[in-house]
């Protein structure tokens, strides 16, 4: 597919987030390809995912567009989705059609910024499509001026400088929807029919859920909670 394919099928859909780290039940077995499976049979329009191993896996089992992540976490860096070329040269590797990648102004390992790394990757893989997990406004601006092809809410709440906001942060999603030319990808906290329903109320490109769908521990605990 061409990369406007790509977009074309994701548009207006969701995407389900398939991902298990170590200390999780789901972790390794092959589970996320399953995983991903139901979801393409439950009408999902496209996968993200975490690892070459997961998104091989995965791969096998739907032909769905993949946004593809490594999580690293490296000891001089809060950064860890997909922190530097030698993450994005493995994910290139698998032939996933969308890498993601913190775009935050948060200083990369090895005290990398973010636009000397995009610089780099976009040099080498210059037909590869690009999205910028970010968390707030500025984020975004700054990763679509310097040629990210999609931005996404994914970070918003998870650094320190947006920790306890509510999400989905939907001022957000209506300010960068309207004031930047970039496709949007809302991720991040919809756990309900109704949020989603809100979410897509602003001319985002696609949404994105994850726990909610493919988190059975977290959402148990979310039943057990309300009656706790």
């Amino acid at each position: 597919m061409t990369n406007q394919e790509i977009l074309n099928q994701i548009h207006r859909g969701v995407i389900v987030s398939c991902q298990a780290l170590p200390d999780e039940p789901l972790y390794g077995y092959h589970f996320m390809g399953h995983l991903a499976f139901a979801a393409k049979e439950g009408g999902a329009v496209g996968i993200r995912a975490n690892t070459c191993e997961d998104i091989v896996d995965i791969k096998k089992e739907v032909d769905l567009p993949v946004i593809g992540i490594i999580k690293s976490v490296y000891d001089d860096s809060d950064v860890y989705i997909t922190p530097t070329m030698k993450e994005i040269d493995a994910l290139t590797a698998t032939g996933v059609e969308i890498i993601a990648l913190d775009a935050t102004d948060r200083p990369r390992p090895n005290g990398l910024d973010l636009d000397t790394l995009f610089k780099e990757a976009r040099a080498k893989y210059p037909n590869q499509l690009f999205m910028a997990d970010c968390s707030c406004y500025e984020d975004c601006k700054h990763a679509a001026e310097i040629g990210f092809d999609l931005v996404g809410t994914t970070l918003c709440g998870y650094t320190a400088k947006t920790k306890g906001t509510a999400i989905p942060n939907y001022d957000l999603l209506s300010r960068i929807t309207t004031e930047l030319n970039v496709p949007v990808i809302a991720e991040g906290g919809v756990w309900e029919r109704g949020q989603l329903q809100k979410v897509f109320s602003y001319p985002v490109h696609a949404a994105v859920i994850g726990t909610a769908i493919t988190r059975p521990r977290d959402i148990t605990r979310r039943f057990v909670e309300a009656i706790s």
